[in-house]
């Protein structure tokens, strides 16, 4: 039986009057890349937000290794990678990597090769030294995917990763998430380029409306046919009701 890594139970989130999540309920097992797909105010953020422990749902419950959503100890476990990443500009590389190493609790006589191995990874070895203001957005975001798994965290969300990154750098990161699969980590993808994550994702989560419309593998979402004429038909026809 697969260890669950994350767990959410009928979480209802209101702002106000609106109401961002209802009855959203959802299992994230151990060494899974899922993918967490829906169009503009699905409640995508407002998930990640709620998982992350940075908002205060309503009722229901959300838990992380078994433990209450805010425990420093589960925390610890997590990396976070937002949309858009950015940093200090007269930072180098190597020190923005370093800062994260710190700040994940990377033992220090550890942290050197951490950095280097998470800089190999992504293909920027070369750019250890470069400041962050002389970084492409491209470059930038390869740091940010760095910085992600620099510490080892077991539990890696990427909110879109591929922005910014050439054909090579999509690739490269499909690779990436499967490797850190294969040592067991879980890694939970926001992404609106479908193709991609039919390529990559043992599971798939469709939101809108703030409920889950369909989760499963790719082939359970697309019902024989293609993951993005699923995903059109589950909008759509949930906008047409």
């Amino acid at each position: 039986m697969s260890e669950v890594v994350f767990e959410a139970s009928s979480v209802l989130k209101k702002y106000g009057t609106k109401t961002a999540l209802t009855d959203f309920s959802l299992t994230l097992n151990k060494g899974e890349v899922v993918a967490l797909l829906g169009p503009n105010g699905a409640g995508k953020t407002t998930f990640v937000k709620s998982l992350l422990g940075l908002l205060k749902i309503n009722s229901g419950s959300l838990s992380l290794f078994g433990m209450d959503i805010q425990s420093k100890q589960a925390k610890r476990r997590l990396a976070y990678l937002p949309e858009k990443f950015t940093f200090y500009s007269y930072y180098t590389v190597e020190g923005t990597l370093r800062f994260y190493a710190n700040m994940y609790d990377v033992p220090k006589e550890q942290i050197s090769e951490n950095i280097d191995n998470s800089l190999r990874r992504l293909g920027i070895f070369e750019l250890k030294g470069n400041k962050v203001s002389e970084l492409s957005k491209g470059q930038l975001q390869r740091v940010g995917l760095a910085c992600s798994i620099v510490g080892g965290q077991e539990f890696i969300i990427w909110d879109e990763p591929f922005s910014g990154l050439d054909p090579i750098g999509v690739k490269e990161v499909r690779d990436l998430s499967i490797d850190l699969k294969n040592e067991g980590r879980t890694v939970l993808i926001n992404s609106h380029i479908l193709a991609e994550m039919e390529k990559m994702a043992d599971k798939i989560v469709i939101l809108n409306h703030g409920q889950v419309k369909a989760v499963g593998s790719v082939s359970e979402v697309a019902q024989g046919g293609t993951l993005e004429d699923r995903f059109f038909s589950l909008i759509k026809g949930s906008e047409s009701c």
